[in-house]
């Protein structure tokens, strides 16, 4: 008879804080692995256990800098060279998504890229949370389980049983994710459209939808500057919404976003812990997204649906 594989969950050293209670969650001690660094920046990850015919969990975020990336790749194939039966990586956050397609000539397409890289290492699976856009899916040859922080967010909203809720996208591409919290709670929704002329610069924003006298929850998958939501949340305010907050999946909040955060008119921002923060903020709410990567790793090994993680959609 053929033995089980063991399930061994191991951590790159940007995403630790989660990989950490992932393992808690799952009723497994996190993986042995060090990291030689030498004098000019290079490093060399090692697992510090034997891993040959395991099922090899690496959980790593692909936020900034590139190096989180690279050492995610390094222990993929470290992984593969050390005859592990099966290598799934678990990136709660995945880098490099904004850039999807061509939206101006001569420009990567680095999130193919990206996919590439990782198949060409050696892994076998890729678990991740609210891509920045669905078909980068269709980027990989292996399998791609595409988890939604719904699933975190949607019993947060119902406890903070708000009234006249209203759901908004700050951006004419999260009009899907708007529609779909709108139908979850029988609300309606709003759009925010905006022109921009360069990366991270708002041009002029319009709001489409009535949000007065509501309660308005903003929803994005990425908060990076912080200054397409802001700006969002003082447009739906002086057309005469109650309150705004926001939920976002991914904190990017690179620069002084948490200090604009704090100092704008949003009642709170609700993330989740995909990226650590720079630093707490009591304006900034963080729900962990451990025990639903905990499951799903347990749901992969047992070869157990996962959408059904999602039914409180239907």
């Amino acid at each position: 008879m053929e033995n089980k594989a063991q399930v061994k969950i191991f951590s790159c050293r940007a995403t630790r804080y989660l990989a950490d209670k992932i393992a808690k969650e799952y009723g497994a001690p996190l993986g042995k692995s060090d990291v030689a660094v030498f004098s000019d920046g290079e490093f060399r990850p090692s697992y510090e256990e034997n891993i040959r015919g395991n099922d090899v969990f690496i959980v790593q975020s692909t936020f900034q800098p590139t190096d989180n990336l690279f050492e995610l790749l390094l222990m993929i194939d470290a992984a593969k060279r050390a005859s592990a039966r099966k290598i799934i990586a678990v990136i709660p956050y995945f880098g490099y998504a904004r850039q999807d397609r061509k939206d101006k000539p001569r420009v990567p397409i680095t999130s193919k890229l990206v996919a590439n890289l990782l198949t060409n290492a050696g892994v076998s699976r890729i678990i991740t949370i609210d891509l920045h856009a669905d078909q980068i899916q269709g980027f990989f040859e292996t399998p791609v389980d595409h988890l939604y922080a719904s699933s975190l967010f949607v019993p947060h909203l119902r406890a903070l049983n708000l009234d006249n809720m209203m759901f908004a996208s700050p951006d004419t591409g999260g009009t899907r994710r708007a529609s779909m919290y709108a139908k979850i709670f029988g609300t309606g929704f709003a759009i925010c459209y905006k022109q921009r002329s360069r990366p991270n610069v708002i041009d002029q924003m319009q709001l489409i939808g009535d949000v007065e006298g509501k309660n308005v929850v903003l929803l994005d998958d990425i908060l990076d500057t912080g200054n397409t939501m802001i700006k969002a949340a003082n447009l739906i305010l002086e057309q005469g919404a109650k309150s705004v907050r926001a939920v976002v999946t991914h904190p990017v909040l690179s620069g002084n976003a948490i200090d604009r955060i704090e100092k704008s008119n949003l009642t709170e921002l609700i993330v989740s812990d995909t990226i650590p923060l720079s630093r707490p903020s009591d304006k900034i709410t963080v729900l962990s997204s451990a025990k639903l990567l905990a499951e799903v790793i347990r749901r992969v090994e047992a070869y157990e649906s996962i959408s059904d993680l999602y039914s409180f959609q239907n």
